[in-house]
């Protein structure tokens, strides 16, 4: 995303679910060894992502209705991929033209062009 090769998108919805998530004690010594606050991770990825507004989806989609506000805002952005390391959202697939996909596939889509 910092070298413009991919656009990245979120909501406000995400970017608090993330602060929570980050707020984990398990996380202590990740951001120990990046020398990196939760809130500099934070702010990097909000400053790195294009925020948009979704309204959530008519009907749940996703094993967990957290991941239905992945697909709500990657809807709203008529994105390409949405990109996850969750196997039970992984096995959902896609949403319409929207393909779930993992990390390693996402990077090599990304190489291919």
């Amino acid at each position: 995303a910092r070298a413009g090769m991919v656009q990245l998108v979120t909501s406000p919805r995400l970017i608090a679910e993330l602060a929570r998530i980050l707020a984990a004690s398990k996380f202590d010594s990740k951001f120990i060894g990046i020398g990196q606050s939760r809130e500099e991770m934070l702010f990097g990825y909000a400053m790195l992502a294009d925020t948009i507004d979704c309204k959530p989806l008519p009907a749940p989609i996703a094993p967990d209705p957290d991941d239905d506000w992945v697909i709500a805002t990657a809807l709203a952005a008529q994105a390409d991929l949405i990109v996850t390391g969750d196997k039970p959202f992984l096995g959902v697939g896609a949403v319409g033209s929207i393909r779930i996909i993992s990390v390693g596939d996402a990077l090599a889509v990304i190489e291919s062009g």
